[in-house]
């Protein structure tokens, strides 16, 4: 049996006190639902994705919708990724499946697992680069420096290492090139409040994508990012709507039922969006439907 490398977790459950609350609202409510009708089958077939935080609600539909498409996944996340990695080998036999846990903060790390992710799957097709801190909800007055230090390194530093690490080896394979989407926020548009360190971190990732993308466009790798706003129901959504009420300001409300309730009715749709419907245009932008765009940002919001 394997040794299993003991990271600590990001988020510290004590200190966030979360409750077991969903905050969840009908399915009919707001406008413009949800629908499957008309999604796209089969454009990965055969394909190599790359997932970052694999383990987390995005990490993990991804994984699905990928999954039902044909891809083969590399599943990345500071936990152990290996029960994801068996549960898919038994859903989808004729694909391949392999799980690495690995620090993205670390290059030497991150360049280790790359390699390995090259030879076993033999080139890499698509990055998902996903994994991400929300950090602490705090005024700016009282906001802790370490937990900003931890949201620049996991956020920013991460997210470079891991689309400079995987870039490498897409420029050199043959056929060389591919896609890449970075994990943005409307919280680095926006500008949320009691979000100072996560903010800025994710508006440093939408620019580090426009930059990224006119760096690479000559080796054939496209980048884009996605901003999603609120989307729910799920750990980050209970964390946001709990923590906005328990930091204190004249923007939310200290009831967390309210605060969810002040969310949604900011969205022109009046709901939050799922989490599939953030995962449909991260596979819009790594598959062929959007070849010629690189360097853009999609707003998934609900409406502005």
């Amino acid at each position: 049996m394997k040794n299993k490398k003991k990271i600590k977790k990001l988020y510290d459950s004590s200190k966030d006190g979360l409750s077991s609350e969903l905050y969840s609202f009908e399915k009919i409510k707001g406008f413009c639902h949800e629908k499957n009708d008309t999604k796209a089958y089969g454009r990965f077939n055969g394909k190599t994705v790359i997932i970052t935080g694999a383990k987390g609600d995005f990490g993990q539909v991804c994984s699905k919708r990928m999954a039902e498409e044909g891809a083969n996944i590399g599943f990345l996340d500071i936990l152990d990724t290996e029960s994801l990695a068996i549960q898919f080998k038994k859903e989808y036999p004729d694909q391949i499946f392999h799980s690495f846990q690995v620090d993205i903060t670390k290059e030497d790390q991150a360049i280790k697992i790359s390699n390995k992710i090259e030879k076993k799957f033999k080139r890499i097709d698509h990055l998902f680069n996903n994994a991400g801190y929300q950090g602490d909800f705090s005024n700016t007055l009282n906001y802790a420096v370490e937990d900003f230090r931890k949201i620049i390194d996991i956020n920013v530093t991460g997210a470079f290492i891991m689309l400079k690490t995987i870039s490498n080896i897409m420029s050199k394979q043959e056929p060389r090139g591919g896609s890449i989407v970075n994990t943005a926020s409307m919280a680095g548009i926006g500008a949320t409040p009691n979000m100072i360190a996560y903010s800025a971190s994710k508006a440093a990732v939408k620019h580090m994508t426009v930059i990224a993308a006119k760096d690479l466009a000559p080796f054939d790798i496209r980048v884009n990012s996605i901003s999603p706003a609120y989307i729910g129901p799920g750990f980050m959504w209970t964390r946001q709507v709990e923590l906005q009420a328990k930091a204190g300001s004249v923007y939310f409300s200290e009831d967390p039922e309210q605060v969810a309730s002040q969310m949604v009715n900011s969205v022109p749709m009046r709901r939050y969006g799922s989490i599939n419907e953030v995962i449909g245009p991260v596979l819009f932008l790594l598959s062929d439907d959007s070849s010629y765009l690189t360097g853009i940002d999609i707003k998934i919001t609900g409406g502005d």
